[in-house]
């Protein structure tokens, strides 16, 4: 026979009572805040859903992080020139023309090459950014810029900062979420809250039979209920104490996620009830348990529950499994097959679902390669932070847009540059914040993610 929580709590705590563990003024006092009318445990909820600065476009983001810096002339930004003029001296370098032939696979205007045919037939819906550029061609320190704005220091991740701006819609699951196999460049910088409350923090999902560690109950829900109530009481009762220690508040918000997590993360990662035809558009399996599809697949459940903020990485700090192809370009194949066809169902799922319209799904990586190389006996390419590519669908982001170019050769940008704070600064405005308001007071000053600087690009959304 099962009880109601509450109920199950009122009778421990008189059993406690009788058992002369309670005092009776104690024991009042619980069961009046337990039956206290809109009592959601005496503190409001730090993670509740905010209200946007001004109406929004999106309310969630997918972000899909490509790690090890993904070579734009190989992928969304092909150069017949350079194709042309291979192992030709320009600059006092060798041009290296890309082995990847390109074309058009939808009515869009961009070309892609035949690494990405399954997103080159969605590009109708992606808004392709090919004049993208930041400030430092090293992987940790991009890694960070991408994600918390500054190549200096760890700052707050974006995931974090959109979910102390708008809160979550879920109360059991986090606001942010990443799906990382392996830690990238900056390590678990990348997802932390920084300076802001830890409850903002990323709470990291490796794929795999057990996603989250001990997400599975030892005990029966019925009795960590009532060990949970009798705890989150005094907890509860020493904040009001002290209700100036925002460290004990975020402990006790932390524990209630986590809490949550245990009852409805495990429906989050589990596929089996999806349809045929959903697990085919992803190109998986029912029983698969990891694996870059099912990162894209949870990433569409854990949104449609109300995770504000899900960040899937693709690859680690190897350069030999990776994106970083310095030591050859046609590293970039396996790492091309295992996510194309997987991010492209992605998107086909969430507009059919009508959710594509209030979801930034956004493909980036932290830097491109270069086209030039000292030796013409390179297969390989080094670093490049001022240009590459990366691009954005739906949130009201144009689909069919390429917006930005770079020279005929993909060394420089020849029009429209778009920095990685104006990215950033363009990806809140269409979740109804103003970057330049969405601030914390830390350390003597005002901090937000895109720093000093960053503006938003209008012609990148309707």
């Amino acid at each position: 026979m099962f009880t109601n929580n509450k109920t199950s709590r009122r009778i421990v705590m008189k059993s406690l009572a009788g058992a002369s563990m309670l005092l009776p003024g104690m024991l009042h006092e619980m069961i009046g805040a337990e039956t206290s009318p809109g009592n959601a445990g005496a503190a409001q909820d730090p993670l509740a859903p905010r209200a946007p600065m001004f109406p929004a476009k999106a309310k969630r983001v997918i972000f899909l992080y490509m790690s090890g810096g993904v070579s734009h002339v190989d992928t969304f930004d092909p150069k017949p020139r350079l194709v042309a003029d291979h192992h030709k001296i320009h600059d006092k370098a060798f041009l290296h023309g890309s082995p990847f032939a390109a074309k058009r696979y939808s009515s869009a205007e961009a070309e892609v090459t035949e690494l990405f045919p399954h997103l080159g037939a969605c590009m109708e819906d992606i808004c392709l950014i090919r004049s993208m550029y930041n400030d430092i061609p090293n992987h940790p320190q991009a890694t960070l810029q991408i994600h918390g704005g500054s190549t200096v220091q760890p700052r707050p991740s974006m995931g974090s900062w959109v979910s102390y701006g708008l809160g979550t819609e879920s109360k059991d699951l986090p606001s942010y979420m990443v799906l990382a196999p392996e830690v990238p460049y900056g390590g678990s910088d990348v997802w932390d809250s920084g300076f802001l409350p830890a409850f903002h923090q990323g709470i990291r999902v490796v794929p795999g039979q057990e996603a989250i560690p001990n997400i599975t109950r030892r005990a029966s829900a019925e009795i960590q209920n009532m060990d949970l109530g009798l705890i989150n009481f005094f907890n509860r009762k020493h904040l009001e104490e002290h209700d100036a220690d925002r460290t004990l508040a975020t402990r006790i918000k932390t524990f209630e996620t986590a809490y949550g997590m245990q009852r409805e993360a495990p429906e989050v990662f589990d596929i089996t009830q999806e349809s045929d035809a959903t697990l085919a558009l992803y190109g998986i399996n029912r029983d698969t348990k990891k694996g870059f599809a099912w990162m894209c697949l949870v990433a569409r459940r854990a949104a449609e529950r109300g995770v504000r903020f899900v960040e899937l990485i693709n690859g680690g700090v190897d350069k030999y499994t990776n994106w970083d192809a310095h030591l050859n370009i046609r590293m970039h194949e396996p790492l091309a097959k295992k996510s194309d066809q997987a991010i492209a169902g992605l998107i086909k799922d969430l507009k059919s679902r009508g959710m594509l319209d209030d979801t930034l799904v956004v493909w980036t990586t932290e830097f491109g390669r270069n086209p030039a190389d000292e030796s013409p006996d390179e297969e390989g390419r080094r670093h490049q932070s001022a240009a590459y590519s990366s691009w954005v669908a739906g949130g009201g982001f144009k689909g069919g847009l390429v917006y930005g170019s770079t020279d005929d050769y993909g060394l420089k940008i020849a029009s429209d540059p778009v920095h990685i704070h104006d990215l950033q600064a363009t990806l809140l405005n269409q979740l109804g914040l103003d970057h330049t308001k969405l601030t914390f007071r830390h350390a003597g000053r005002d901090y937000r993610l895109t720093d000093v600087s960053g503006r938003v690009v209008k012609e990148l959304v309707s």
